[in-house]
């Protein structure tokens, strides 16, 4: 029986979608932006990288084909000249919000037809009697922040006050979504994590999608830095989803990074964490090697999005792109007779984009497998097409939404 890989490239959109403009995002191209910078050497960083984006792996499976029918250009250093190798095509996103469940869910068989609630881009952000309750039942003197922010910026902005005081850092974002940075230290672990099930029941009458745990270390502005253990406390899908399925039908689902925490610990059975994308694909590799007939390893590189697209960072990210690349060629040594890798994303975050939050876009879909003939997709209508056409491969039935592309 085949296996099936399915890798998230956190963010990594290839523009053109038809309603980007109800977003503010009308013009963003996460893949394009950053070909064009490196073209025009906006995207080197002395010592980091230079030159043209240069991503031959992915480019050979059909990445480049897939950009410019997306947007109707070419993406700059994307010019393989032969017929793409892989099945290449993109996705456009039925579900209402452009934040990480949506897109996951969405790619699972499950889009999100209501509207999540959201925090406005004032200060306070958060409504009066959420912060009361939090500090009644968290048993807290009081929280920081409270306004949107960059989760980075404001750790170093209110770091050294949260330890002072022994106050959490509140802060919210675009999406749906309360972050809670603490000091693994001075707060503590376990007491964050407690302290953010506290949040989330209290979330949920706001129905808010996320509420995240944001440890960090350090012992000044100057040194604090935010640690792999990372948590999402999510709301369940309103569907079973892709994951469901294959479990209920005896399964293994192994989620890489934060699979598990983004589907609510419901339809993965192993967990696999990794500080930063070189150890996620450490981790995807081990799955592989653990994987049975008819199993799924699903794996989210978180850094694309965190590090790099939130941040605006150009040349950090081209040199994410190239680094994930080239490592491609070991992944796909790995598929064995049957299997099928497929390459997409779940949103994305242009980062010569204004602001710092995710833009609405196409998702690239490349798909690779032994005796898997080269082919184009199309322009599909829903990222659920991603998980029906698993679901085709791993030969279980298929799902209320999307059409598989097998």
């Amino acid at each position: 029986m085949p296996r099936a890989i399915l890798c998230v490239l956190d963010s990594f959109g290839i523009g053109g979608a038809a309603d980007a403009a109800r977003f503010g995002d009308a013009g963003s191209d996460t893949l394009g932006h950053i070909a064009e910078h490196c073209a025009s050497g906006k995207g080197d960083r002395a010592g980091l990288r230079d030159g043209p984006l240069r991503l031959p792996n992915m480019d050979r499976l059909g990445l480049g084909a897939a950009s410019k029918n997306s947007n109707g250009k070419a993406a700059p250093g994307l010019d393989f000249a032969g017929a793409p190798e892989g099945l290449w095509g993109h996705a456009e996103e039925v579900s209402n919000g452009k934040d990480t469940p949506s897109g996951h869910w969405e790619i699972a068989g499950v889009p999100v037809r209501f509207d999540w609630g959201y925090f406005p881009e004032a200060v306070p952000a958060f409504p009066d009697d959420l912060i009361a309750a939090v500090k009644d039942k968290g048993v807290i003197g009081g929280v920081l922040g409270n306004k949107h922010a960059s989760g980075t910026v404001i750790i170093e902005e209110l770091g050294e006050e949260h330890i002072r005081t022994g106050w959490p850092i509140y802060y919210t974002s675009a999406d749906s979504v309360i972050q809670i940075a603490a000091h693994e230290d001075h707060f503590g672990l376990e007491r964050l994590y407690d302290l953010c099930e506290i949040t989330r029941e209290i979330a949920d009458p706001y129905n808010i999608g996320r509420v995240i745990a944001r440890p960090f270390v350090g012992d000044s502005a100057a040194t604090f830095q935010r640690t792999a253990n990372r948590r999402d406390y999510s709301v369940l899908p309103p569907e079973p989803t892709l994951l469901d399925r294959l479990t209920g039908a005896g399964r293994t689902v192994y989620g890489i990074g934060k699979i598990s925490d983004i589907f609510a610990h419901q339809g993965v059975s192993k967990v696999l964490k990794g500080a930063g994308n070189d150890q996620l694909f450490d981790k995807t590799l081990e799955a592989m090697e653990s994987a049975g007939d008819g199993d799924l390893v699903f794996a989210n590189f978180i850094d694309f999005d965190s590090l790099y697209g939130h941040r605006r960072d150009v040349p950090g990210y081209a040199a994410a792109l190239e680094q994930f690349d080239t490592r491609l060629p070991d992944m796909i040594s790995r598929l064995r007779e049957g299997d099928l890798l497929i390459l997409t994303a779940d949103h994305g975050c242009d980062p010569t984009w204004k602001g710092s939050d995710h833009t609405r876009e196409h998702i690239p879909i490349l798909g690779v497998g032994p005796g898997v003939p080269g082919r184009a997709i199309g322009a599909r209508k829903t990222f659920a097409d991603i998980g029906e056409s698993v679901a085709a491969h791993l030969q279980i039935a298929p799902g209320a939404h999307g059409t598989s592309f097998l």
